[in-house]
Protein backbone atom coordinates (compact mmCIF):
# COMPACT_ATOMS: atom_id res chain seq x y z
CA UNK A 1 0.00 0.00 0.00
CA UNK A 2 1.47 3.33 -1.03
CA UNK A 3 2.33 5.76 1.76
CA UNK A 4 0.23 8.38 -0.04
CA UNK A 5 -2.93 6.33 0.45
CA UNK A 6 -5.39 7.76 3.02
CA UNK A 7 -4.67 6.60 6.57
CA UNK A 8 -7.42 5.47 8.96
CA UNK A 9 -6.98 5.70 12.74
CA UNK A 10 -9.19 3.02 14.35
CA UNK A 11 -9.41 4.23 17.97
CA UNK A 12 -10.79 2.43 21.00
CA UNK A 13 -10.22 1.85 24.71
CA UNK A 14 -9.28 -1.77 25.38
CA UNK A 15 -8.93 -3.84 28.53
CA UNK A 16 -7.35 -7.27 28.64
CA UNK A 17 -7.53 -9.16 25.38
CA UNK A 18 -10.44 -7.11 24.07
CA UNK A 19 -13.86 -8.12 22.81
CA UNK A 20 -15.85 -8.40 19.61
CA UNK A 21 -15.34 -4.77 18.47
CA UNK A 22 -11.58 -5.16 18.93
CA UNK A 23 -11.67 -8.23 16.73
CA UNK A 24 -13.44 -6.18 14.06
CA UNK A 25 -10.80 -3.45 14.35
CA UNK A 26 -7.88 -5.88 14.08
CA UNK A 27 -9.45 -7.63 11.10
CA UNK A 28 -10.00 -4.39 9.22
CA UNK A 29 -6.51 -3.34 8.01
CA UNK A 30 -5.82 -6.25 5.67
CA UNK A 31 -9.25 -5.89 4.06
CA UNK A 32 -9.10 -2.10 3.80
CA UNK A 33 -5.66 -2.39 2.21
CA UNK A 34 -7.35 -4.02 -0.79
CA UNK A 35 -9.67 -1.00 -1.03
CA UNK A 36 -6.87 1.58 -1.06
CA UNK A 37 -6.73 2.56 2.62
CA UNK A 38 -3.92 2.18 5.16
CA UNK A 39 -4.86 1.58 8.81
CA UNK A 40 -3.46 1.90 12.31
CA UNK A 41 -5.29 0.36 15.27
CA UNK A 42 -4.96 2.91 18.09
CA UNK A 43 -5.71 1.28 21.44
CA UNK A 44 -5.88 3.29 24.65
CA UNK A 45 -4.83 0.80 27.31
CA UNK A 46 -3.55 0.58 30.87
CA UNK A 47 0.23 0.16 30.46
CA UNK A 48 0.27 -2.26 33.41
CA UNK A 49 -2.25 -4.64 31.80
CA UNK A 50 -0.31 -7.83 30.93
CA UNK A 51 -3.10 -9.20 28.73
CA UNK A 52 -2.60 -6.47 26.14
CA UNK A 53 0.37 -8.50 24.88
CA UNK A 54 -2.06 -11.21 23.74
CA UNK A 55 -3.99 -8.65 21.71
CA UNK A 56 -0.72 -7.52 20.14
CA UNK A 57 0.09 -11.15 19.25
CA UNK A 58 -3.27 -11.44 17.52
CA UNK A 59 -2.60 -8.18 15.67
CA UNK A 60 0.69 -9.53 14.32
CA UNK A 61 -1.04 -12.69 13.06
CA UNK A 62 -3.63 -10.57 11.28
CA UNK A 63 -1.09 -8.06 9.94
CA UNK A 64 -2.74 -5.20 11.82
CA UNK A 65 -0.49 -2.26 12.80
CA UNK A 66 -1.08 -1.34 16.45
CA UNK A 67 -0.30 1.90 18.26
CA UNK A 68 -0.64 1.59 22.06
CA UNK A 69 -1.54 4.79 23.92
CA UNK A 70 -1.03 4.84 27.70
CA UNK A 71 -4.32 5.45 29.49
CA UNK A 72 -4.47 5.47 33.30
CA UNK A 73 -8.23 5.75 33.57
CA UNK A 74 -11.15 8.15 33.35
CA UNK A 75 -9.29 11.07 34.95
CA UNK A 76 -6.17 10.76 32.78
CA UNK A 77 -6.72 13.66 30.39
CA UNK A 78 -3.08 13.49 29.30
CA UNK A 79 -4.34 10.80 26.91
CA UNK A 80 -5.61 13.64 24.71
CA UNK A 81 -2.10 15.03 24.39
CA UNK A 82 -0.66 11.61 23.52
CA UNK A 83 -3.35 11.08 20.89
CA UNK A 84 -2.70 14.53 19.43
CA UNK A 85 1.01 13.72 19.15
CA UNK A 86 0.09 10.48 17.32
CA UNK A 87 -2.19 12.41 14.94
CA UNK A 88 0.51 14.99 14.26
CA UNK A 89 3.01 12.25 13.53
CA UNK A 90 0.89 9.93 11.38
CA UNK A 91 -1.54 12.47 9.88
CA UNK A 92 -4.65 10.28 9.53
CA UNK A 93 -7.25 11.25 6.94
CA UNK A 94 -10.02 9.63 9.01
CA UNK A 95 -10.44 9.23 12.75
CA UNK A 96 -12.65 6.15 13.23
CA UNK A 97 -13.90 5.93 16.82
CA UNK A 98 -15.31 2.76 18.30
CA UNK A 99 -16.49 3.73 21.80
CA UNK A 100 -17.53 6.71 23.89
CA UNK A 101 -13.99 7.77 24.86
CA UNK A 102 -12.52 7.53 21.38
CA UNK A 103 -15.54 9.39 20.03
CA UNK A 104 -15.13 12.21 22.56
CA UNK A 105 -11.37 12.47 22.10
CA UNK A 106 -11.73 12.36 18.33
CA UNK A 107 -13.58 15.66 18.55
CA UNK A 108 -10.63 17.11 20.48
CA UNK A 109 -8.04 16.27 17.84
CA UNK A 110 -6.75 19.34 15.99
CA UNK A 111 -6.06 18.26 12.45
CA UNK A 112 -7.23 20.26 9.44
CA UNK A 113 -9.29 18.21 7.00
CA UNK A 114 -9.43 15.06 9.11
CA UNK A 115 -12.86 13.44 8.87
CA UNK A 116 -14.55 11.66 11.77
CA UNK A 117 -16.36 8.33 11.47
CA UNK A 118 -17.68 6.18 14.30
CA UNK A 119 -19.05 2.68 14.61
CA UNK A 120 -21.76 2.18 17.23
CA UNK A 121 -21.20 -1.39 18.43
CA UNK A 122 -23.89 -1.32 21.11
CA UNK A 123 -24.56 0.13 24.55
CA UNK A 124 -24.73 -3.05 26.58
CA UNK A 125 -22.52 -3.13 29.68
CA UNK A 126 -24.04 -1.27 32.64
CA UNK A 127 -22.24 0.02 35.71
CA UNK A 128 -22.80 3.08 37.91
CA UNK A 129 -20.65 5.08 35.47
CA UNK A 130 -22.36 4.09 32.25
CA UNK A 131 -25.19 6.68 32.23
CA UNK A 132 -22.51 9.39 31.99
CA UNK A 133 -20.50 7.43 29.41
CA UNK A 134 -23.54 6.84 27.24
CA UNK A 135 -24.55 10.52 27.47
CA UNK A 136 -21.04 11.47 26.30
CA UNK A 137 -21.23 8.98 23.45
CA UNK A 138 -24.64 10.13 22.29
CA UNK A 139 -23.52 13.77 22.46
CA UNK A 140 -20.39 12.95 20.46
CA UNK A 141 -21.81 10.87 17.63
CA UNK A 142 -24.21 13.63 16.55
CA UNK A 143 -21.09 15.65 15.72
CA UNK A 144 -19.45 12.95 13.59
CA UNK A 145 -19.34 13.02 9.80
CA UNK A 146 -20.54 9.44 9.42
CA UNK A 147 -22.12 7.02 11.93
CA UNK A 148 -22.07 3.26 11.27
CA UNK A 149 -24.48 1.08 13.29
CA UNK A 150 -24.05 -2.70 13.55
CA UNK A 151 -27.75 -3.49 14.00
CA UNK A 152 -31.10 -2.09 12.93
CA UNK A 153 -32.12 -1.17 16.48
CA UNK A 154 -28.90 0.84 16.94
CA UNK A 155 -29.48 2.55 13.59
CA UNK A 156 -32.99 3.58 14.64
CA UNK A 157 -31.74 4.80 18.03
CA UNK A 158 -29.04 6.93 16.39
CA UNK A 159 -31.59 8.50 14.07
CA UNK A 160 -33.69 9.21 17.14
CA UNK A 161 -30.70 10.91 18.76
CA UNK A 162 -30.56 13.36 15.89
CA UNK A 163 -27.98 11.82 13.56
CA UNK A 164 -29.03 12.90 10.03
CA UNK A 165 -30.21 10.06 7.83
CA UNK A 166 -27.68 10.85 5.12
CA UNK A 167 -24.84 10.36 7.63
CA UNK A 168 -26.18 7.27 9.41
CA UNK A 169 -25.57 3.77 8.08
CA UNK A 170 -26.74 0.30 9.06
CA UNK A 171 -23.79 -2.00 8.41
CA UNK A 172 -23.85 -5.27 10.32
CA UNK A 173 -20.87 -6.96 11.90
CA UNK A 174 -19.34 -9.66 9.73
CA UNK A 175 -16.90 -12.56 9.74
CA UNK A 176 -14.05 -13.73 7.53
CA UNK A 177 -15.75 -16.70 5.89
CA UNK A 178 -12.44 -18.18 4.71
CA UNK A 179 -10.94 -18.12 8.19
CA UNK A 180 -14.14 -19.43 9.76
CA UNK A 181 -14.87 -22.49 7.64
CA UNK A 182 -15.35 -25.93 9.18
CA UNK A 183 -12.47 -28.36 8.66
CA UNK A 184 -13.41 -31.13 11.10
CA UNK A 185 -16.48 -32.93 12.41
CA UNK A 186 -17.72 -32.35 15.97
CA UNK A 187 -16.50 -35.82 16.96
CA UNK A 188 -12.99 -35.10 15.64
CA UNK A 189 -12.91 -31.71 17.33
CA UNK A 190 -14.19 -33.18 20.61
CA UNK A 191 -11.47 -35.81 20.53
CA UNK A 192 -8.76 -33.17 20.14
CA UNK A 193 -10.13 -31.17 23.10
CA UNK A 194 -10.67 -34.19 25.33
CA UNK A 195 -14.47 -33.93 25.40
CA UNK A 196 -16.59 -37.06 25.70
CA UNK A 197 -17.84 -38.05 22.23
CA UNK A 198 -21.21 -39.39 23.44
CA UNK A 199 -22.16 -36.45 25.67
CA UNK A 200 -23.83 -33.43 24.05
CA UNK A 201 -21.56 -30.41 24.34
CA UNK A 202 -23.07 -26.93 24.64
CA UNK A 203 -20.85 -23.90 24.13
CA UNK A 204 -20.89 -20.24 25.11
CA UNK A 205 -18.32 -17.72 23.87
CA UNK A 206 -18.00 -14.17 25.18
CA UNK A 207 -17.49 -11.95 28.20
CA UNK A 208 -18.64 -13.30 31.53
CA UNK A 209 -20.51 -10.10 32.31
CA UNK A 210 -23.91 -9.35 33.71
CA UNK A 211 -25.67 -8.49 30.46
CA UNK A 212 -24.65 -11.85 28.95
CA UNK A 213 -26.69 -13.69 31.64
CA UNK A 214 -24.50 -16.79 31.56
CA UNK A 215 -26.30 -17.88 34.73
CA UNK A 216 -29.36 -18.62 32.58
CA UNK A 217 -27.39 -21.13 30.51
CA UNK A 218 -26.16 -22.81 33.70
CA UNK A 219 -29.70 -22.98 35.09
CA UNK A 220 -30.95 -24.29 31.75
CA UNK A 221 -28.33 -27.05 31.94
CA UNK A 222 -29.57 -27.90 35.44
CA UNK A 223 -33.15 -28.16 34.14
CA UNK A 224 -31.99 -30.44 31.34
CA UNK A 225 -30.12 -32.67 33.78
CA UNK A 226 -33.25 -33.05 35.93
CA UNK A 227 -35.13 -34.02 32.75
CA UNK A 228 -32.62 -36.76 31.99
CA UNK A 229 -30.49 -34.92 29.38
CA UNK A 230 -26.84 -35.53 30.26
CA UNK A 231 -25.18 -32.57 28.56
CA UNK A 232 -22.08 -30.50 29.29
CA UNK A 233 -21.53 -26.72 29.09
CA UNK A 234 -18.21 -25.07 28.23
CA UNK A 235 -17.86 -21.31 28.69
CA UNK A 236 -15.06 -19.61 26.74
CA UNK A 237 -14.30 -16.14 28.04
CA UNK A 238 -13.62 -14.30 31.25
CA UNK A 239 -15.05 -11.39 33.17
CA UNK A 240 -16.37 -9.95 36.42
CA UNK A 241 -19.17 -12.49 36.76
CA UNK A 242 -16.94 -15.56 36.83
CA UNK A 243 -16.78 -15.92 40.66
CA UNK A 244 -20.56 -15.74 41.04
CA UNK A 245 -21.05 -18.17 38.15
CA UNK A 246 -18.61 -20.61 39.73
CA UNK A 247 -20.57 -20.40 42.99
CA UNK A 248 -23.80 -21.08 41.11
CA UNK A 249 -22.27 -24.14 39.46
CA UNK A 250 -21.16 -25.44 42.86
CA UNK A 251 -24.58 -24.76 44.44
CA UNK A 252 -26.34 -26.68 41.67
CA UNK A 253 -23.90 -29.59 41.83
CA UNK A 254 -22.78 -29.09 38.23
CA UNK A 255 -19.01 -29.06 38.76
CA UNK A 256 -18.62 -32.15 36.55
CA UNK A 257 -20.78 -30.69 33.80
CA UNK A 258 -19.62 -27.06 33.47
CA UNK A 259 -16.11 -26.00 32.43
CA UNK A 260 -14.77 -22.48 32.53
CA UNK A 261 -12.24 -22.33 29.70
CA UNK A 262 -11.13 -18.73 30.30
CA UNK A 263 -9.96 -16.52 27.49
CA UNK A 264 -9.62 -18.45 24.23
CA UNK A 265 -7.42 -16.75 21.63
CA UNK A 266 -8.78 -18.86 18.78
CA UNK A 267 -12.41 -20.01 19.27
CA UNK A 268 -12.49 -22.22 16.17
CA UNK A 269 -11.41 -25.52 17.79
CA UNK A 270 -14.01 -25.12 20.53
CA UNK A 271 -16.78 -23.98 18.19
CA UNK A 272 -16.20 -26.96 15.91
CA UNK A 273 -16.44 -29.30 18.91
CA UNK A 274 -19.75 -28.09 20.32
CA UNK A 275 -23.08 -29.56 19.29
CA UNK A 276 -24.82 -26.27 19.98
CA UNK A 277 -24.01 -22.65 20.80
CA UNK A 278 -26.22 -20.81 23.25
CA UNK A 279 -26.48 -17.06 23.69
CA UNK A 280 -28.48 -15.94 26.70
CA UNK A 281 -27.83 -12.19 26.56
CA UNK A 282 -30.25 -9.50 27.68
CA UNK A 283 -28.57 -6.85 25.51
CA UNK A 284 -26.44 -7.16 22.39
CA UNK A 285 -25.42 -5.33 19.25
CA UNK A 286 -24.61 -8.07 16.77
CA UNK A 287 -22.14 -10.42 18.51
CA UNK A 288 -19.10 -11.67 16.62
CA UNK A 289 -19.15 -14.99 18.47
CA UNK A 290 -22.59 -15.70 17.02
CA UNK A 291 -21.44 -14.88 13.49
CA UNK A 292 -18.36 -17.09 13.89
CA UNK A 293 -20.37 -20.04 15.19
CA UNK A 294 -22.86 -19.78 12.34
CA UNK A 295 -20.04 -19.55 9.79
CA UNK A 296 -18.74 -22.85 11.24
CA UNK A 297 -22.18 -24.47 10.80
CA UNK A 298 -22.89 -24.64 14.53
CA UNK A 299 -26.61 -24.77 15.46
CA UNK A 300 -27.57 -21.80 17.63
CA UNK A 301 -30.16 -21.11 20.31
CA UNK A 302 -30.20 -17.40 21.19
CA UNK A 303 -32.35 -14.86 22.97
CA UNK A 304 -34.42 -12.64 20.72
CA UNK A 305 -32.80 -9.30 21.60
CA UNK A 306 -31.46 -6.28 19.72
CA UNK A 307 -29.65 -7.23 16.49
CA UNK A 308 -29.94 -11.00 16.86
CA UNK A 309 -33.36 -11.38 15.13
CA UNK A 310 -31.82 -9.61 12.13
CA UNK A 311 -29.40 -12.52 11.85
CA UNK A 312 -31.39 -15.55 12.99
CA UNK A 313 -34.72 -16.40 11.41
CA UNK A 314 -36.44 -18.51 14.03
CA UNK A 315 -36.85 -22.10 12.91
CA UNK A 316 -34.91 -21.58 9.68
CA UNK A 317 -31.23 -21.03 10.55
CA UNK A 318 -31.45 -21.30 14.36
CA UNK A 319 -33.83 -20.91 17.28
CA UNK A 320 -34.83 -17.71 19.06
CA UNK A 321 -36.12 -17.80 22.63
CA UNK A 322 -37.43 -15.17 25.01
CA UNK A 323 -34.85 -13.37 27.13
CA UNK A 324 -34.35 -13.81 30.89
CA UNK A 325 -35.91 -17.29 30.94
CA UNK A 326 -33.90 -20.39 31.81
CA UNK A 327 -37.00 -22.46 31.03
CA UNK A 328 -37.28 -21.09 27.47
CA UNK A 329 -33.55 -21.58 26.93
CA UNK A 330 -33.67 -25.18 28.16
CA UNK A 331 -36.65 -25.95 25.89
CA UNK A 332 -34.79 -24.60 22.88
CA UNK A 333 -31.63 -26.54 23.71
CA UNK A 334 -33.60 -29.75 24.27
CA UNK A 335 -35.38 -29.37 20.93
CA UNK A 336 -32.12 -29.08 18.99
CA UNK A 337 -30.30 -31.85 20.88
CA UNK A 338 -33.24 -34.24 20.40
CA UNK A 339 -33.34 -33.69 16.64
CA UNK A 340 -30.00 -34.22 14.84
CA UNK A 341 -31.57 -33.59 11.42
CA UNK A 342 -32.90 -30.22 12.57
CA UNK A 343 -29.51 -29.37 14.07
CA UNK A 344 -27.75 -30.21 10.81
CA UNK A 345 -30.27 -28.14 8.85
CA UNK A 346 -29.71 -25.16 11.14
CA UNK A 347 -25.94 -25.49 10.72
CA UNK A 348 -26.08 -25.55 6.90
CA UNK A 349 -28.57 -22.69 6.75
CA UNK A 350 -26.50 -20.65 9.20
CA UNK A 351 -23.40 -20.97 7.02
CA UNK A 352 -25.37 -19.85 3.96
CA UNK A 353 -26.66 -16.82 5.86
CA UNK A 354 -23.15 -15.72 6.79
CA UNK A 355 -21.63 -16.30 3.34
CA UNK A 356 -24.45 -14.49 1.55
CA UNK A 357 -25.02 -11.56 3.90
CA UNK A 358 -22.34 -11.23 6.59
CA UNK A 359 -18.94 -11.69 4.95
CA UNK A 360 -16.19 -9.42 6.24
CA UNK A 361 -14.85 -8.70 2.75
CA UNK A 362 -18.22 -7.28 1.69
CA UNK A 363 -18.56 -5.28 4.90
CA UNK A 364 -15.17 -3.64 4.54
CA UNK A 365 -15.88 -2.73 0.93
CA UNK A 366 -18.95 -0.86 2.20
CA UNK A 367 -16.87 0.81 4.94
CA UNK A 368 -14.33 1.93 2.33
CA UNK A 369 -17.19 3.46 0.30
CA UNK A 370 -18.26 5.42 3.38
CA UNK A 371 -14.66 6.68 3.69
CA UNK A 372 -14.77 7.61 0.00
CA UNK A 373 -17.93 9.62 0.60
CA UNK A 374 -16.67 11.51 3.61
CA UNK A 375 -13.35 12.27 1.93
CA UNK A 376 -15.11 13.49 -1.18
CA UNK A 377 -13.77 10.68 -3.35
CA UNK A 378 -17.10 9.11 -4.24
CA UNK A 379 -20.69 8.47 -3.26
CA UNK A 380 -22.30 5.55 -1.44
Amino acid sequence: MASSSPLIFHARVVTGTGGGPDKTILNSPRFLDREGYRSVCVFMRDPSDPLFAELEDRARRWQAPVLAIDDHGALDWSVVRRLQIACDRHQPAVWHGHDYKSNLFGLRMRRTGMRRVTTVHGWVKRTWKTPLYYWIDRWSIRRYDEVICVSVDLYERCLGLGVPEDRCWHLANAVDTEEFARDSTPDEAKRRLGALPDRPLIGMVGRLSREKRCDLAIRALDRLRRQGVDAELWLAGDGDERPSLERLVADLGLAERVRFKGYVADPRPLLQAVDLLVMSSLREGLPNSLLEAMALEVPVVATSVAGIPGLIVDGENGLLVEAASAEALSRGIARVLANPELAAHFGRAARRTIVESFSFAHRMKRVSQIYDKTLGAGAV
